[in-house]
């Protein structure tokens, strides 16, 4: 069934010529398909031991939905000169249905070359009806697909001449565009309100992400503006709007009654007067079954006013695309109510539940419930039955928010699954802070680190005695490191809740180790053993040096954050530590390359063999501490979603 048929059952024809066009021309590729099938068909049938011409490919190219084609010439046989098959009398149905579909552009012309056309589509169709069931004699199938002019009218012919005229009717109408909107016979005057109902419609449609869907058409008819958006790619899924004057009608078709309460509730937040709703059956729409109808109507006091209602009204419509599965998954995590309830919500916030649908859904919510652990959840809960209704719903609010926008961002799953697992565990409100160790290691980290990229900065590998003072204190930082490491290990042989923090601040120490040794390097080198260390040598030893820098200022931040995050945090603070965390990956990669530029500088630029050894052994040293960094910082990533909280 096509989408035209419904926007027809609405009263909009004028809306349909362009979409008649489009479904006209792939009637079209489908009755080229049906004739190959018939000659195929009479082919094998004639030669059976000759194996059958592969249909696949055309059948593909041609959109056809029907398999059964694909069979048919291989169950064909010919009896006394006469072609049979059990599936004939559907082909010959669909060759009808689809001659017809060609026909139906021309149906508002007085033209007499396109009256003619129409007329021999009936006689074929009545012809088409008069065939004996199952079977085709070699006349008929000649009458069928003979493309010979000159021999009298044949089916193949009228298809071909059909085309013709279509494609001719098809460069007469406008192709314009605005905004996306496709446009024909449209005044100067109606413009401004597509652009106005467009611009509502693009702001929210990236919340869509790639689902198919609100496709807009429009023209005017008299002294009405009309306006059809396809919404997604369900059949009886319509919206058309009118308007006339300042008044503004939409009449909306939907298969569920729920969506279409949900959608009556939206649009009379901004203003919409409905009519009943009523149940309406259209022969060959979907399946037979009956879908809702119902007409709202907006009444503005001026231009402004009515610009304003066309651009509410297309930013509501996304929200109605997947909406009936969104709220099935919902029902799984917080119940019918309150299902419905969010959805509202987050229409009214511009959130919407595609990306949340895209990530996963409820199978996001129970991998996080899970990951918190048997102290909360156990298997089967619902979030609601957990946390309480408001307090469920505020949290698939944020959960739905934050993985909309990761959608969006195109980030990776695994980090949308952090974020989804931090804000529950921000709503559980059991996050506890035992990095006191952890912070005040990675503050000799820092110090390390600021006071090695200050020395290369200030080119005190010519100051023997300046770097001997850093490589002095430096060790002194990185001993009182090592106290800070012992201390974790005592802790944990006294708690063993305290391992996994050890066993971090081991992982840490290695950035502590590889500073220490890049500064006792640096040390050595300005005994004297830097000759060739200028231009290109010294600009990619600081940018290596700078980028660390950075890296382990990040990995601060991250501990910082963390603290914060004990005492429940925000959403941003959520984010921001995930950002830290994360930056330490990109800073290991980019270190690595930055390693390989001060390899390829020292080799063209230093000729000293131990300087060269040297200055490689601290570039090293520098980009071993990123490696450290980075390993830390997916551990402390770990405890903040999976320990956090474990000693309440």
């Amino acid at each position: 069934m096509e989408k035209t048929e419904v926007v027809a059952s609405l009263g909009q024809a004028l809306l349909l010529r362009p979409a008649y066009l489009k479904s006209a021309l792939a009637a079209n590729d489908r009755l080229k398909f049906y004739l190959t099938v018939l000659q195929t068909a009479y082919s094998h049938a004639a030669q059976p031991d000759v194996a059958s011409f592969d249909l696949h490919r055309e059948y593909v190219a041609a959109k056809v939905d029907a398999p059964w084609l694909l069979t048919l010439p291989a169950s064909s046989h010919i009896k006394s000169s006469v072609l049979h098959a059990d599936d004939l009398p559907k082909l010959f149905e669909k060759l009808a249905t689809d001659l017809r579909l060609m026909g139906r552009p021309l149906e508002a012309d007085d033209d007499g070359a396109h009256r003619e056309l129409l007329s021999r589509i009936e006689r074929w169709c009545d012809w088409l009806g008069q065939l004996a069931p199952g079977s085709l004699d070699t006349d008929q199938l000649k009458q069928l697909t003979s493309g010979k002019r000159g021999e009298g009218d044949s089916f193949h012919i009228l298809v071909m001449d059909l085309h013709k005229a279509i494609n001719r009717l098809a460069a007469d109408l406008s192709d314009e565009t605005i905004d996306g909107a496709h446009i024909w016979q449209l005044p100067a005057e109606d413009r401004p309100r597509i652009v106005a109902f467009m611009r509502g419609l693009n702001r929210t449609r990236p919340l869509k992400l790639s689902h198919p869907g609100l496709d807009t058409a429009a023209t005017r008819d008299g002294p009405r503006l009309l306006i059809q958006n396809d919404i997604g790619t369900n059949d009886a899924h319509v919206l058309v709007i009118q308007v006339e004057g300042l008044r503004l009608s939409l009449t909306y078709s939907d298969l569920h009654r729920q969506r279409f309460s949900f959608f009556q509730n939206l649009l009379g937040e901004i203003g919409a007067q409905w009519s009943a709703v009523a149940s309406r059956t259209t022969e060959g729409l979907n399946a037979g079954e009956s879908y809702f109808v119902g007409t709202a109507t907006f009444d503005s006091a001026n231009e402004t006013a009515l610009t304003a209602t066309l651009e509410a009204l297309g930013s509501r419509i996304v929200f109605l695309i997947d909406w009936n599965r969104a709220r099935k998954r919902l029902r799984l995590v917080v119940g019918k109510s309150n299902a419905i309830s969010v959805l509202t919500e987050s229409a009214r916030r511009d959130i919407g539940h595609m990306g949340w649908l895209e990530a996963g859904a409820e199978r996001l919510l129970f991998d996080a419930m899970e990951a918190v652990g048997g102290e909360f959840f156990r298997i089967g809960d619902r979030l609601d039955t957990v946390l309480g209704d408001e307090p469920a719903g505020a949290f698939m609010l944020e959960a739905m928010a934050t993985a909309s926008q990761a959608m969006q961002e195109r980030q990776p799953l695994p980090r949308i699954v952090d974020s989804i697992r931090l804000l529950l565990l921000r709503h559980l409100g059991h996050q506890r802070d035992v990095f006191e160790l952890l912070n005040e290691h990675a503050a000799f980290c820092h110090e390390l680190a600021e006071g090695l990229q200050d020395a290369l900065t200030h080119g005190l590998e010519h100051g023997s005695k300046a770097v001997a003072k850093l490589a002095a204190r430096a060790k002194g930082w990185e001993h009182e490191a090592d106290l800070l490491v012992m201390r974790s290990r005592k802790r944990a042989e006294r708690n063993a809740r305290w391992l996994p923090f050890t066993r971090l601040i081991e992982k840490a120490d290695n950035i502590a180790d590889a500073l220490e040794e890049a500064t006792f390097l640096l040390s050595l080198i300005a005994e004297g053993h830097h000759k060739g260390w200028h231009g290109k040598v010294r600009e990619t030893l600081s940018r290596l040096a700078g980028r660390t820098h950075e890296a382990v200022r990040d990995h601060v931040k991250a501990l910082t954050i963390a603290g914060v995050l004990r005492e429940g945090g925000t959403a941003e603070d959520h984010e921001a530590f995930l950002a830290v965390t994360w930056r330490a990956v990109d800073a290991e990669r980019q270190c690595d390359e930055l390693l390989r530029d001060v390899r390829r500088a020292l080799v063209r630029h230093v000729d000293d063999p131990v300087t060269l050894t040297l200055a490689t052994d601290f570039a090293e040293s520098i980009e071993l501490a990123t490696d450290a960094l980075m390993v830390a910082s997916f551990g402390i990533r770990e405890l903040v979603l999976d320990r956090i909280g474990a000693d309440r």
